[in-house]
C-alpha cells in the first residue's frame, strides 16, 4: 500500500480487523453553502482556498480533479499534490559536473591479501568468479604474492536529455592553457628571431637612413625590395577574413595567411545593444541594423560606440562623395564628359570651381537686387523673438508670477549703464551707507566724482570719527569758570542771534510764497499733462505719437507734490467723487 494509505485498526476479540473510513454525505444546506462559496471564490469576492502546502487552489479547476480521494486521504482536504508527479517515481539524474574518471588510478600495489578480495589475483574490485585472470595452482589468498591492483571502475552515468547533448561535459578547461603556453612560446620565439634580424641587417649596412637624398627626391635604392620583403615576412600571421583577398585571386607564398576567426571576440551582436522589442529592427538575412538601437534611450549618437549602418554611411566623407557623384550626372547630362571612378582629380577639380563660382553668382544677384530694390536694414535687423518679444518655448507662471515649469524668468535689465567705476574705485557709488550719506564701499569716501584711496581712505575716516567722538568729551572735562567778559560777549552774541532770527522770519515768508507759486505752476502743468495723456490713450495704438523728443530730467519738489495731489487712487473710498 502507498505511504498515503492511512488504515484504521480495531482490535476486537484478539483479532485486528483494517476498515477505510468511507465519507459522510453532505446535506442539502452545506451543500448550497459550498456552491454559494464556490461561485464566490469564481468571482473573486472570496479567498481562493489553500492546500495542505500554503499554496493557493484556481478555484475554476473541476472538482474531481482538486478532490483527494476518499481511500487516499481521509481528512479530504482538496489539494493537487496527487497531481503532480510523486517523487518516488520520478528518475534521479548525474549533475553536470559529473563524468567518467579518465585514466587508470596509480594506488600501491598491495603486499598482502585483503579481506573480501579474489581469491586467485588479490584485486578487491572483483571476485573469483569474475577474474579476467589466468587460474592459479595456488590462489593469492594462500601464498599472499604477486597480488594483482585494483581495476579502475567506471561511475554509472545517468543524464538527462540536456546533460547528453552537452558538448563540453566533461572538458577540463586547464587543458586550453597548454595551447595558450605553446601559442606564447612560438609568439615569444618569433620575435626574438626578428630582434636577431633586424641586429643583423643593421651590422652589415643593409638597412639605411630613411633621409638620404634618394628617398627626398622619391628615388627607390635597391635595398627597398629588401626591406618590402622583411616587412611582408614579419606582419602577423593571424589575419582576419575582410583583409585579405578572395581565395584564387591574390596568391603570394611568401604571405602565410590563417583566418581563424570571422569576427573579433570583443564585438557586440547589434541585435543585442538594445533588447528593446520596439527599438532598431535588425535583419538577419544581410546581418543589417540600418536605424540607431539607442534612438530611444536619450544617448548622443556621437557618444555611443555603434549607432546603425546609416550613421556610418551618413557621416564624414561619405556625404561629400555622395555630392560629388551627383554633381558628376549632372554634368554628364549636360555634356561634360567626368566619371568619378575614370577621372576623379578631374571631377574634383571642375568641382571646386563650380562651387566658386556659384557662390560669386549669388554675392552679385545678392548686391544686385539690395542695389535696385533696397532692404539691406532688413536683412541687419534683429530676430523676430527679439522683435516680437514673442517665442515658442513654453513658460507656466504662478499667481505671484514665480515660474513654474519652462524657463526661469529673465532679470529685467534698466536702461542705464550699470556697475560703471570711475576713478580707480573697485564698487559704485551707493554701495556704501552711514549716518545717512551714500558713498563708495572700497574707501568709504562721501564724495560721488572723488578719487579711490583704498584702505588708506577707510584709516582715514575711521580716525576722523573717533575724534569727532572724543571731542565732546574732552569739552566737558576741561570746562572752566567763565570771566565777566566772557559772560558779557555770550549775552551779546545771543542779542545778534534773535535779531537775525526776526529778519529771517520775514524772509521765509517770502519763500512760502514764492513756494506756492511754483506749486501752482506745477498742479496747472500736472492737468495739462493728465489730459493729455487720456488724449493719447483714447487714439487707436497704431496712431500714436513717438516720445523720442521727451525731456528726460530729475522732477522738482514742486512737481512731486503735485503728482501726489493729483494721483488717484483706486483704492481711495473717494476717488470716484474726486474724479468728477
Amino acid at each position: 500500500m502507498a505511504s498515503g494509505t492511512v488504515m484504521n485498526a480495531t482490535s476486537s476479540g484478539g483479532s485486528n480487523d483494517v476498515s477505510l473510513e468511507e465519507p459522510k454525505k453532505m446535506t442539502r444546506e452545506d451543500w448550497r453553502k459550498k456552491k454559494e462559496l464556490e461561485e464566490q471564490r469564481k468571482l473573486g469576492n472570496a479567498p481562493a482556498e489553500v492546500d495542505e502546502e500554503g499554496k493557493d487552489i484556481n478555484p475554476h479547476i473541476p472538482q474531481y480533479i482538486s478532490s483527494v480521494p476518499w481511500y487516499i486521504d481521509p481528512s479530504k482536504r482538496p489539494t493537487l499534490k496527487h497531481q503532480r508527479p510523486q517523487p518516488e517515481k520520478q528518475k534521479q539524474y548525474s549533475s553536470s559536473g559529473d563524468w567518467y574518471k579518465r585514466g587508470v588510478q596509480e594506488h600501491s600495489i598491495a603486499t598482502r591479501y585483503r579481506k573480501g578480495a579474489c581469491e586467485n589475483c588479490g584485486a578487491l574490485t572483483h571476485k573469483k568468479k569474475d577474474c579476467m585472470e589466468r587460474p592459479r595452482k595456488v590462489g593469492a589468498k594462500y601464498t599472499g604474492m604477486n597480488i594483482a591492483p585494483d581495476e579502475h571502475v567506471q561511475p554509472q552515468l545517468m543524464f538527462d536529455y540536456d546533460g547528453k547533448r552537452d558538448r563540453w561535459n566533461g572538458y577540463n578547461p586547464e587543458e586550453h592553457m597548454k595551447i595558450v603556453e605553446e601559442y606564447s612560446k612560438v609568439d615569444l620565439a618569433k620575435r626574438t628571431l626578428k630582434a636577431q634580424k633586424l641586429q643583423e641587417e643593421l651590422a652589415s649596412g643593409k638597412l639605411e637612413q630613411v633621409n638620404s637624398p634618394r628617398h627626398q627626391w622619391g628615388e627607390e635604392e635597391p635595398n627597398s625590395q629588401t626591406e618590402r620583403d622583411h616587412n611582408s615576412e614579419d606582419e602577423d600571421e593571424d589575419k582576419y577574413a575582410d583583409d585579405i583577398d578572395m581565395p584564387g585571386q591574390n596568391f603570394d607564398s611568401k604571405r602565410r595567411i590563417t583566418v581563424r576567426n570571422l569576427r573579433i571576440r570583443e564585438d557586440i551582436a547589434k541585435y543585442l545593444r538594445n533588447l528593446d522589442p520596439n527599438s532598431a529592427y535588425y535583419d538577419p538575412k544581410t546581418r543589417a541594423m540600418r536605424e540607431n538601437p539607442y534612438a530611444n534611450t536619450g544617448k548622443n549618437p556621437d557618444e555611443v560606440g555603434y549607432a546603425g549602418d546609416n550613421f556610418v554611411r551618413y557621416t564624414g566623407d561619405t556625404i561629400s562623395m555622395a555630392q560629388t557623384q551627383l554633381f558628376a550626372w549632372e554634368a554628364y547630362d549636360k555634356g561634360s564628359e567626368v566619371h568619378l571612378q575614370a577621372d576623379p582629380t578631374k571631377l574634383e577639380l571642375l568641382y571646386k570651381s563650380f562651387k566658386v563660382k556659384k557662390e560669386d553668382f549669388k554675392a552679385q544677384q545678392k548686391e544686385s537686387i539690395l542695389e535696385k530694390y533696397g532692404g539691406q536694414e532688413h536683412l541687419d535687423a534683429p530676430p523676430a523673438e527679439l522683435l516680437l518679444a514673442q517665442t515658442e518655448d513654453y513658460v507656466e507662471y504662478s499667481r505671484h508670477g514665480t515660474v513654474i515649469k519652462g524657463q526661469e524668468k529673465a532679470i529685467a535689465c534698466s536702461k542705464y549703464e550699470e556697475d560703471v567705476k570711475i576713478n580707480n574705485h573697485t564698487c559704485i557709488w551707493g554701495s556704501y551707507w552711514k549716518e545717512g550719506k551714500w558713498g563708495y564701499k572700497c574707501c568709504h569716501s562721501f564724495v560721488k566724482y572723488s578719487y579711490c584711496t583704498g584702505e588708506a581712505g577707510k584709516e582715514i575716516v575711521n580716525t576722523e570719527a573717533s575724534l569727532l567722538e572724543e571731542q565732546p568729551r574732552e569739552e566737558e572735562q576741561m570746562t572752566k569758570p567763565k570771566t565777566l567778559m566772557e559772560i558779557h560777549q555770550e549775552k551779546q552774541k545771543e542779542k545778534k542771534k534773535k535779531k537775525h532770527k526776526k529778519s529771517s522770519n520775514s524772509d521765509s515768508e517770502g519763500e512760502e510764497k514764492k513756494k506756492q507759486e511754483k506749486l501752482k505752476k506745477a498742479l496747472n502743468a500736472e492737468e495739462a499733462r493728465l489730459l493729455h495723456v487720456k488724449e493719447i490713450m483714447q487714439l487707436d495704438e497704431r496712431k500714436r505719437p513717438y516720445n523720442s523728443l521727451y525731456e528726460t530730467r530729475e522732477p522738482t519738489e514742486e512737481e512731486m507734490e503735485a503728482y501726489r495731489m493729483k494721483r488717484q487712487r483706486p483704492d481711495d473710498p473717494m476717488a470716484s467723487f474726486l474724479g468728477q
